[in-house]
């Protein structure tokens, strides 16, 4: 299966984007990862290269609590920004939460491709990879 060209996890738990950068290196999942550890600092990468698309994550897979701007702030600022971004860039909302009000509030986001609980699998990214290369998804 052919990698995404950029994905990037929004997490502040490094030993989360540890395991999971490793498990996509496994499964060949990407060609680069940029990795941010709360959405301000996403936020401060994507906007100065809104019109640089090639630079842009193809995927991002964001946490919901994180200290300085969490992932339903940086939602809110990225439907803001969203016109300007030469992009489509695709978002799952990754998180331990199982609350009904977080599944919910995310689907309310038509900018968010999917809600996936912690922990990941494998199983959970060849998905996502399938979705992005418009490949049949079983």
């Amino acid at each position: 299966m052919k990698p995404i060209p950029i994905a990037s996890i929004v997490d502040d738990d490094r030993i989360f984007v540890f395991g999971l950068s490793k498990l996509m290196e496994m499964i060949s999942f990407t060609d680069e990862l940029l990795v941010f550890l709360n959405g301000q600092e996403a936020l401060d990468y994507i906007l100065p290269l809104a019109d640089t698309p090639e630079k842009l994550p193809d995927v991002i897979l964001l946490d919901i609590n994180m200290p300085v701007l969490d992932g339903w702030q940086f939602m809110d600022e990225f439907v803001r920004l969203k016109p300007n971004i030469n992009k489509q860039i695709t978002i799952y909302m990754v998180s331990s939460s199982v609350s009904e009000l977080d599944i919910k509030k995310a689907k309310a986001y038509s900018e968010i491709s999917d809600y996936v609980v912690k922990p990941m699998r494998s199983e959970d990214l060849v998905k996502m990879q399938e979705k992005f290369n418009g490949e049949k998804i079983n």
